[in-house]
């Protein structure tokens, strides 16, 4: 596999994310533990692959330019930064709602997982759009 792949490697991993944790609150809702902690320890690990994958990407890449022109440009932007902050948000969070869930402090996991999921959830569907609008939808980035 070569850098310039790595891309749509994310957006793969971030799809998965995606089932993985709505299949995970789906297990909660119903009343199965064990299969919501396999769903999201499993969205935990997809979540990692995909991070140290976006990090090398953009070690060796550098910044990566979007293409498109018009009010398609304005809607990226928008998508990119509201996904970049959350997702900057997100980790953190994640930590701290995984940590108590650990330790079967479950009332405080189910207080930070209210906030947690949701921001996950637009964090790993923005990541597979921003992916389709940045590599696929509008032609190359800019400077690859």
């Amino acid at each position: 596999m070569t850098v310039t792949e790595l891309p749509a490697l994310n957006a793969i991993l971030n799809s998965y994310a995606t089932v993985l944790i709505i299949a995970g609150l789906a297990a909660i809702k119903m009343k199965k533990p064990k299969a919501h902690s396999a769903f999201m320890f499993a969205a935990l690990g997809v979540s990692v692959a995909f991070l140290t994958s976006y990090l090398i990407y953009h070690y060796h890449v550098g910044h990566v330019g979007f293409a498109g022109q018009g009010t398609v440009r304005t809607v990226y932007f928008t998508i990119l930064i509201s996904h970049l902050i959350l997702a900057i948000v997100n980790l953190p969070m994640i930590i701290l709602t995984v940590v108590p869930a650990l330790r079967q402090r479950f009332d405080k996991h189910r207080k930070l997982a209210k906030f947690t999921a949701p921001i996950w959830l637009y964090v790993s569907i923005t990541g597979v759009i921003v992916y389709l609008m940045c590599y696929r939808w509008y032609g190359p980035p800019l400077g690859l």
